[in-house]
């Protein structure tokens, strides 16, 4: 079945690192990473609701001024995660701009900027018509892995090592709802808004002898409405399987002690993004410059169990090589697991 979320890499493998996820049927997606965005359209961008940085390089990061562009002046929260110190990343980047206008925007605008530490996860929030001065500490609660959860889904986030801390990150669907539309049109029930209603009732795990009312719309309006048990909506009309597993690896190095606690975080996802920097016949470069190579990451990636494979952010140094990086990969993988895996370089 098809996951809730579509994951894919905003640019090319030579280009910078960032996965956009946007969710099936909603108006709605999340960020890995803010390098250059300009491949993303206005559209694509007003849906982002989390952006996940893993690290303040300037190609992870950059994008963080394209993002604000389109949401100012509108009404929208955006949640922002970072590694230790990102507080001093996100004022700067503020800082650097004149805010004396904003004051009179209709509209609000709200950043809510959290630090991920190994103990804990601290949250700031920066208001726009207050020209985006910090407020105090809003909370400070325990790190337990999960930097972010939700019914449908949740996040999770492993500080890794890349000669300063980076983020790995997981994506991880609680349960995957496959509306059936032959059964729909079956029931003479229209695709709309209630069947996020419907899903979101599902993920909550509501009661199956609650009243559910799913709803005729236009232009916004409901016109008709009609009652079900959700038990007999959910036995008619939905599939329910377990949720996929995304991870997103990227600027680590490839030490015993960093691939074990990759590999850990990682255990059978579903689909890794991991970055490709180097090949191993320079893997002493990729050591120095804290980077895995083709190589490490087929490695990794089979002794995680991953089902499928892309890889990404690879050294311009390789401009017209870029099939070597799949097949080392894959050659590592195999020899590994005994089998290749669905494996491709998101050229």
């Amino acid at each position: 079945m098809r996951p809730s979320f579509q994951p894919r890499l905003i640019n090319p493998p030579f280009s910078d690192p960032g996965l956009f996820i946007p969710f099936r049927f909603e108006k709605r997606a999340l960020l890995f990473d803010l390098g250059d965005l300009h491949p993303l359209s206005p559209r694509d961008l007003l849906k982002v609701t989390h952006a996940f940085v893993t690290h303040t390089h300037m190609d992870h990061f950059i994008g963080f001024d394209t993002l604000l562009r389109h949401f100012l002046g509108r009404h929208k929260t955006l949640h922002l995660f970072g590694p230790p110190g990102f507080f001093g990343n996100v004022e700067g980047k503020l800082a650097a701009y004149t805010w004396n206008l904003v004051g009179e925007y209709e509209n609000e605008l709200l950043i809510h900027v959290h630090e991920v530490h190994s103990d804990k996860i601290v949250r700031k929030t920066y208001v726009c018509r207050e020209q985006f001065k910090a407020k105090p500490v809003l909370s400070s609660t325990e790190n337990n892995g999960i930097i972010w959860a939700e019914p449908a889904f949740t996040v999770a986030a492993a500080l890794l090592d890349h000669r300063t801390p980076c983020l790995g990150l997981s994506l991880v669907e609680n349960l995957y709802v496959n509306i059936i539309k032959e059964a729909l049109q079956e029931m003479g029930l229209p695709i709309g808004p209630w069947l996020n209603r419907f899903k979101q009732a599902i993920y909550e795990r509501k009661d199956p002898s609650s009243d559910f009312f799913v709803t005729w719309e236009e232009g916004g309006t409901i016109i008709r409405e009609k009652r079900f048990t959700l038990g007999h909506l959910i036995n008619k009309i939905a599939k329910i399987s377990p949720g996929k597993k995304i991870s997103y690896i990227t600027d680590v190095i490839g030490t015993e002690e960093n691939r074990q606690r990759i590999i850990s975080f990682i255990k059978n996802s579903d689909i890794l993004f991991i970055e490709a920097a180097f090949l191993d016949r320079d893997k002493e470069i990729a050591r120095k410059k804290f980077h895995l190579t083709a190589k490490e990451a087929g490695q990794i990636a089979a002794e995680a169990g991953v089902q499928y494979l892309t890889l990404f952010h690879f050294s311009p140094r390789y401009a017209g090589e870029e099939e070597l990086f799949e097949k080392e990969a894959l050659e590592a993988y195999e020899e590994k697991r005994g089998h290749p895996p669905n494996c491709k370089s998101c050229n």
